[in-house]
């Protein structure tokens, strides 16, 4: 029996999956985020933290790495060729043999494709958008955070919510419904006590603060909030852009071209106006035909998807 290992490596946990031929995950593990971009440490730290997942998953399997014929693994923060070759050349010096990294927005391709050729949209704590085409080229775009103008994220509509916020308390240009939202949910009274909790954000409560603002952001779209409704607009504008560009650079066969949606922001939250407006949008840029699809499966099974398709 040959066992192979995939990994999803993001920016706040990383899940581990040991495979047997038959696609069943025979054991699990998880462990903090492994994205080299968020780690004081970073190419170090990240391969420490890879490696800790790595050998712990075997032993919970009783395993070793000589039972394991193939690992792959999805890594965020992989945008770059310097970037895969720092990770591999330390994990290499750890022992690791036989493996392959890329970027993990494409094994959300592998993972959720029908025909094989997709493009995979991921707004989860960051944004990247990724594409494999009917000749196997592969093409990012995002992923950069400020850089590439990233939009749609966790962390990006949580800040674009505390700055509505702001501009309807401290400079009065428009109300938002999401001021008595977030003041309701943190027993905030005046507009000190909101200044004061842009702390929040650099402390261990900073998740809470983050969800409290996209779960009032999704609530003021569906209330048809302004402030809301245009930071809606802003981040289907930028998505839809991030898919068009995929199909002006790619070969899509086919009828339709296919789009693998991932991440929190489009497939756990109540997002279905975000993805009708990025439809809406699409539509305006080009003239293909697509098929969107909720990703409905762990992203590291694309890892198994690849391997059993090119590496063995």
């Amino acid at each position: 029996m040959s066992y192979y290992i995939g990994v999803d490596g993001g920016g706040t946990k990383t899940y581990y999956a040991l495979f047997d031929e038959q696609k069943n995950i025979v054991a699990d593990y998880k462990t903090s985020g492994s994205n080299h971009e968020n780690l004081d440490g970073s190419f170090d730290e990240a391969v420490e933290i890879l490696w800790d997942g790595l050998t712990g998953l075997l032993q919970s399997a009783g395993k070793t790495f000589d039972d394991v014929r193939f690992t792959l693994m999805g890594l965020a923060g992989v945008d770059h060729p310097f970037q895969h070759d720092a990770l591999a050349e330390r994990l290499e010096a750890k022992g690791l043999r036989d493996f392959a990294i890329f970027n993990d927005g494409f094994i959300v391709v592998k993972a959720g494709s029908v025909s094989g050729a997709a493009i995979g949209l991921n707004n989860g704590t960051g944004t990247c958008c990724n594409a494999i085409d009917s000749t196997g080229r592969m093409f990012q775009v995002a992923g950069l955070g400020e850089y590439s103008g990233d939009m749609g994220n966790g962390h990006w509509i949580a800040t674009m919510a505390y700055k509505a916020i702001y501009d309807d308390v401290y400079l009065g240009i428009r109300p938002t419904s999401l001021t008595g939202y977030y003041y309701h949910a943190f027993g905030l009274t005046t507009r000190e006590d909101f200044l004061a909790a842009v702390s929040a954000f650099e402390t261990e409560d900073a998740e809470d603060h983050i969800r409290t603002l996209i779960d009032a952001f999704f609530a003021g779209v569906e209330e048809n909030d302004e402030a809301c409704l245009e930071i809606l607009e802003m981040m289907a504008e930028r998505s839809a852009r991030l898919i068009v560009a995929h199909t002006n650079t790619l070969r899509f066969d086919g009828d339709e071209i296919e789009v693998v949606l991932s991440g929190s922001i489009l497939t756990k939250l109540p997002s279905a106006r975000y993805l009708d407006k990025i439809r809406e949008k699409v539509a305006q840029y080009s003239d293909r035909r697509f098929v969107f699809i909720k990703l409905s499966v762990p992203p590291v099974m694309g890892c198994i998807n690849w391997i059993l398709q090119d590496y063995v």
